[in-house]
């Protein structure tokens, strides 16, 4: 087993969508650390059942490129091959877990302790550690199987293609004193690469050909915003993925200009809100959230390939807030507990002390760092426009994500998210987060058209990392009650 202080980067062949987070260098060290860390670090559940547990998590959102990529991981490992044949042919004690999968993947609301006590308490029982440990892994890759659709690369990637980066930049970033490289093209001299326009990376992988402008202000310094724009990747100029910049199946949404007015407008405002004010803001866009439809079959239709890994495919996300629906659940409240204070502090350091592993003081850890970098990226750009404070914007993303798993962050006024995020901004949001296999590479190519390459990657990884805290926080607080 490797600990997180052997990882290295420099060591690593890195898939294709992993070099699209490229774009982020600061992320991507993040995110690696993470991945490699709760794959092959130390940590209870052994190598098998961490790989298949990576397989079934994808397989609910039906993402075939990364259960093809993490079959053959699981093989590697000295996996069963048998396991492949679907969920009948697993040890009973990797099915016991399937329905928290399912209930984290769709609805985590519906997370009970009794879910964490059957797991424990039954004749093949896991151990405390060994849950914590699966519901961190199962959260990784459902949010990861969101990353992937949201960024419009599926159709390409689920044949396991592996195309050329023909112009692929290398960019370099220093994280502790360790010289990262987020991605490693084959053959042009880096004096080469570095010149090139950042469109080469999705443009060689995307399968639209007309794609529009794909994202970029979010590129990122990660915590230290004090980093060159001209020294990273995400920093180069304004540019469709071709060379094209197709918008005419563009759907209406505020101009940069505007946007940037607004967030103005709302870092100037003084005025505060009473408790019940913010309460029923919240509600409202809760509902309004709720009235988003997405475009979907009656019944869902999962690909051959992956379906011997899924049960009950008509259990999907159901809005949290319905308007006329009994038996609404209760807001989840930041304020009763949060990520900072009981998530992260609480569940994972109290459980180092615990147990002999080190796993959850150093996941808690790199999973902390993950979700502030993501939270807190920025070149203080956007769409070309440099000198932009865009924390408005960003809060109103994330915080959004967040309310439509019904998680109420009680300090923030959710008028501002009206006032930012326009319709078709926050139908993708929701789809990208819920349905992520029903975005098309034309859903993709229709929001945030005037924003950098880089940018719109970075909305797409506030999606991925605002859901996976979301998750965690429905499991860490039902498994808090458990041990309480």
């Amino acid at each position: 087993m490797c600990s997180i202080h052997e990882y290295n980067m420099a060591d690593l062949e890195l898939d294709q969508v992993t070099q699209v987070i490229g774009y982020h260098p600061r992320f991507l060290d993040h995110f690696l650390r993470t991945q490699n860390f709760i794959m092959k670090g130390d940590g209870p559940l052994p190598y098998d059942y961490r790989y298949y547990l990576a397989i079934i998590a994808a397989a609910r959102h039906q993402c075939p490129y990364l259960v093809k990529m993490y079959e053959k991981e699981f093989l590697n490992q000295g996996g069963n091959p048998e396991w492949l044949n679907g969920l009948d042919y697993i040890p009973s004690k990797l099915r016991a877990i399937y329905e928290i999968n399912k209930i984290l993947a769709h609805r985590p609301w519906l997370l009970r302790k009794e879910h964490i006590e059957s797991l424990t308490r039954n004749k093949n029982s896991w151990s405390l550690s060994e849950v914590v440990h699966a519901m961190v892994l199962l959260s990784h890759f459902h949010s990861l199987s969101s990353f992937v659709f949201s960024c419009g690369l599926t159709q390409k990637l689920d044949g396991l293609s592996s195309p050329k980066f023909k112009t692929a930049q290398v960019s370099t970033a220093t994280v502790g004193g360790m010289t990262t490289i987020p991605y490693q093209p084959s053959q042009p001299p880096v004096a080469q690469q570095a010149v090139q326009p950042q469109k080469t990376v999705l443009s060689e992988i995307i399968l639209n050909s007309n794609a529009t402008v794909i994202g970029g202000e979010f590129s990122g310094s990660g915590l230290n915003t004090n980093v060159s724009v001209n020294n990273a990747v995400g920093a180069a100029p304004s540019t469709a993925l071709n060379g094209v910049n197709n918008k005419k199946n563009a759907l209406p949404s505020a101009t940069v200009e505007v946007l940037m007015e607004r967030m103005k407008v709302l870092s100037q405002k003084q005025d505060e809100c009473t408790e019940a004010e913010l309460s029923n803001r919240f509600k409202s866009v809760e509902m309004q959230t709720a009235e988003l439809s997405t475009t979907a079959p009656q019944t869902p239709v999962v690909p051959p390939v992956i379906s011997h890994y899924v049960e009950d495919p008509n259990f999907t996300y159901q809005d949290f807030a319905r308007r006329g629906a009994e038996n609404i659940p209760n807001t989840f409240r930041i304020q009763d507990y949060s990520w900072d204070d009981h998530g992260y502090s609480l569940v994972l350091k109290r459980f180092s002390a615990s147990f002999s592993f080190s796993l959850y003081e150093d996941v808690g850890t790199l999973l902390d760092q993950k979700f502030r970098c993501a939270y807190s990226l920025t070149y203080f750009t956007m769409g070309g426009v440099k000198n932009v404070d865009t924390s408005k914007f960003r809060r109103a993303i994330w915080n959004y994500i967040q309310c439509i798993y019904g998680i109420r962050h009680d300090d923030y006024d959710y008028g501002e998210v009206n006032q930012l995020l326009d319709r078709p901004l926050k139908m993708f949001i929701k789809t990208a987060c819920c349905f992520p296999d029903r975005i098309t590479t034309k859903d993709y190519d229709s929001i945030l058209v005037e924003l950098l390459d880089s940018e719109k990657v970075h909305v797409n990884l506030m999606v991925m990392e605002a859901r996976n805290q979301a998750e965690l926080l429905y499991a860490l607080r039902e498994i808090m009650r458990y041990m309480t």
